[in-house]
């Protein structure tokens, strides 16, 4: 009889709990082992970027494709039965799974979400998958059209991919809550997660389970509308038209929709009359947050005309405000996918933070007397703030000052950057646009698109909209706007946003920050720097920022859209911007800040100081660290811990030139303990001077001074390297198999390796 306290974890799993899963009757297809379904946070610091772990777990168990019904954590059997409950838990309520288990081989442990009990159940009495099932239908009867219509497969293809978890629940909290009738829905997610892949797959299953007939997508940019067609939406395309002329094909099945397409001119007739108000099954809106009353309007009269059909909200940003409330009219959200968990997860872009506080920003400005500005204007005796700079009053070299900032920023951070600069208005940008042509002349010369102006006035700069956001188009690199890219451009490779306009509303902020969430490794995108000389960012403290506004508190209940402005309004009197010259401005004061270890809060000590304090925050004393140090088989695994405290010791290392050539030992002793660093190169020769050697001969002590060779070169990391004896010099020698015989075999070669490992590291305390 085997003694199970002497397996490891991996033997309990195939021994015990996958043999008491499948005779339960699970069958292969249903068991999804060592399941990620996170890709691990990014974390950086300087230009040096790593990974945290990804979310594992041991076992999830589907009663379909995309359907969870148990999560299984496995533990060794030194552990009790329960001990990865808390984990299976936790995972379970980040999935969306009813059932958890725990085991350590001997029995489970089962918590049920459904009535939140506990018991512990014999190996061989595992639930079925029919016995799940049940359980699951008796909490929550459904009709059998119910069933149906829930039990519609995805859209799969060779070319489709699986959904992310979140996306995964978004999809299926909406088809089950749709089935059952509900016909308003919220689903909140934000920017860069992926919400036209889940109306995709949203509108696919109910489509196909007949439940929704006609569909209609509603969004407020051709850019999105073509965007999803050639890319989300393309198996749709011989059901889908695009509504264009303001006319509605009826013989389609899906059509695609900008709201004011469908909106008359006032006085005439709106186009979707020309349809019954039954016409559509389903209207999804996509990015259903509203700016002002015109747009607030046209999204009303389109969703009242057509109030029979289920209607779905997607947004990054709910609303709470009076009179444009999306949370009102659509309900709370049946899903929250948000942008500090997507950072967490490691699915969006964290973020660098640099304030520059301008001093004519800080002190303001008042005219002198009877004072002109450059067009000989009198300027209106006031004073005037930074909320006034950019839109009432204009300084010439405090735009010289910003547009300085930004290219020393792209030489700083790489000059092909994708930038997007936000301008308090057209005027604006084009003159920043200008500044920036000249500041950056050597790639202006090279390409005239470098720097561009994209507003809504200008056709030639929107013509390269497309160019922009194409990850493989390097130009244009630099764009200034001021509204045009602030929603729905989904420009993956955007690594710098630039702040120099006042932000009012909460939405706006994160519409904004939103351009620049998205992750491409692939094309060195790793996270999103934020320059931001308004202190727009002070939002990012706001508790609202990644969570559900509180609505608005009012005498009555807020009306879901404000009333359709009347006789086109009134006219107000051309604006007047006053241009001055204006004295030498500095930034006196710059602080850089990056998203904090708890995701929320933006921190803004020193690398070494925040080095450590993590570090003696998991190693009290410099005795601790090196016990540590000494007893781990691999150093690539204290390492990786470091890396879930949020430490990067390489990035220490670029952020102090003297420790180019130190040992990652060195530099953690150094920085947390004040310890003097010796560089691999002196740890290498000391191990010489010790003689170290003298007890091997011929081709095994030509392996190890070699392996010395390249620690010294490379650091430990190469050292430990299971492939290292594929590389040069070894491969001269031999092959890895006639290497280890001339230690005597495996064992005795790993035995010498440790030695010397060890004798590196000699007398470090």
């Amino acid at each position: 009889m085997v003694d199970k306290k002497t397996l490891t974890e991996e033997d309990i799993k195939r021994l015990f709990i996958t043999k008491a899963i499948t005779k339960a009757g699970w069958a292969d297809d249903q068991i999804k082992m060592e399941y990620y379904f996170t890709d691990g946070r990014v974390i950086f610091e300087g230009n040096t970027h790593d990974r945290q772990a990804r979310k594992r777990a041991d076992y999830v168990l589907f009663d379909r494709n995309n359907y969870p019904i148990a999560i299984i954590e496995a533990k060794d059997n030194k552990k009790p039965v329960g001990g990865g409950m808390q984990q299976a838990k936790e995972y379970a309520e980040i999935l969306d799974i009813k059932f958890a288990y725990s085991s350590n081989g001997d029995a489970f442990l089962e918590h049920d979400f459904l009535t939140g009990n506990e018991k512990e159940i014999p190996l061989e009495e595992f639930p079925s998958p029919k016995e799940l099932k049940e359980r699951l239908a008796a909490s929550d009867p459904l009709t059998e059209v119910e069933e149906g219509i829930i039990n519609t497969p995805y859209y799969f293809d060779a070319y489709s991919y699986e959904p992310r978890y979140y996306q995964r629940i978004a999809i299926n909290r909406a088809i089950e809550v749709i089935a059952k009738g509900q016909q308003r829905i919220l689903i909140v997610m934000a920017t860069g997660t992926g919400k036209t892949y889940t109306a995709f797959q949203i509108i696919y299953r109910l489509h196909k389970s007949e439940a929704k007939k006609k569909i209609l997508y509603l969004a407020d940019r051709n850019i999105l509308i073509d965007q999803t067609m050639t890319q989300d939406f393309k198996p749709f395309k011989k059901i889908m038209t695009k509504v264009k002329d303001c006319e509605i094909d009826s013989a389609y099945e899906i059509y695609m929709a900008l709201y004011h397409q469908l909106v008359g001119k006032e006085g005439e007739p709106d186009p979707f009359e020309q349809v019954q108000p039954s016409f559509f099954d389903l209207i999804i809106v996509d990015e259903c947050h509203r700016g002002s009353a015109k747009d607030d309007s046209a999204w009303r009269k389109v969703l009242e005309y057509f109030s029979s059909a289920t209607q779905i909200g997607m947004t990054a940003t709910p609303k709470a405000d009076e009179g444009a409330n999306n949370l009102d009219y659509f309900g709370e959200p049946i899903y929250t996918y948000s942008l500090v968990q997507g950072i967490r997860d490691g699915f969006l872009a964290p973020y660098r933070v640099t304030n520059c506080f301008i001093d004519l920003d800080l002190q303001g400005y008042t005219p002198q007397e009877d004072e002109l500005d450059i067009y000989n204007h009198p300027i209106e005796q006031r004073f005037y703030q930074q909320k006034d700079y950019g839109r009432d009053i204009s300084f010439l070299k405090r735009r010289v000052l910003v547009a300085h900032r930004i290219t020393q920023m792209l030489h700083e951070i790489g000059r092909m950057t994708k930038t997007i600069v936000f301008c308090t208005d057209i005027d604006e940008a084009e003159a920043m646009r200008s500044l920036l042509t000249t500041m950056n002349a050597d790639l202006c010369k090279k390409d005239g698109r470098y720097v561009m102006r994209i507003t809504g006035d200008d056709a030639v700069g929107k013509k390269q909209l497309d160019n922009f956001i194409d990850v493989d188009q390097p130009y244009p690199t630099v764009v200034t706007t001021s509204e045009l890219l602030a929603t729905g451009v989904d420009c993956k490779t955007c690594g710098l946003i630039v702040i120099d306009k006042e932000i009012g509303s909460m939405t706006e902020f994160k519409q904004i920050i939103g351009r620049g969430t998205r992750l491409r490794p692939d094309k060195g995108k790793w996270h999103l720097e934020i320059l931001d000389f308004r202190n727009a960012t002070k939002k990012f403290r706001d508790p609202e920022f990644d969570g559900l506004p509180e609505p608005k508190v009012t005498g009555k209940k807020a009306k879901p859209y404000p009333p359709a402005p009347q006789n086109g309004g009134t006219v107000s009197e051309p604006h007047v911007k006053y241009i001055v010259e204006g004295v030498p401005y500095n930034i006196t004061t710059e602080i850089v800040s990056v998203l904090g270890e708890d995701g929320k809060t933006l921190r803004t000590e020193s690398i070494k100081a925040f080095t450590k304090k993590q570090i003696r925050k998991h190693y009290a004393t410099l005795d601790d660290f090196i016990h540590k140090w000494s007893s781990v088989d691999r150093k690539k695994a204290i390492v990786d811990e470091l890396k879930e405290l949020n430490v990067l010791v390489e990035a220490v290392r670029e952020k102090n030139p003297a420790l180019a050539d130190a040992d990652i030992f060195d530099i953690i002793c150094h920085v947390a303990y004040d310890q003097p660093p010796l560089t691999r190169r002196e740890r290498a020769n000391n191990v010489k001077k010790r003689n170290y050697f003298a007890k091997y001969e011929g081709k095994a002590r030509e392996v190890l001074e070699a392996l010395l060779e390249k620690y010294a070169e490379n650091g430990i990391m190469d050292f430990e390297d299971v492939n290292v004896l594929d590389h040069a010099p070894f491969d001269a020698i031999g092959k890895p198999q006639k290497i280890m015989k001339l230690f005597g075999g495996i064992a005795n070669f790993e035995k010498a390796v440790k030695e010397l490992e060890d004798e590196i590291y000699k007398n470090v305390a």
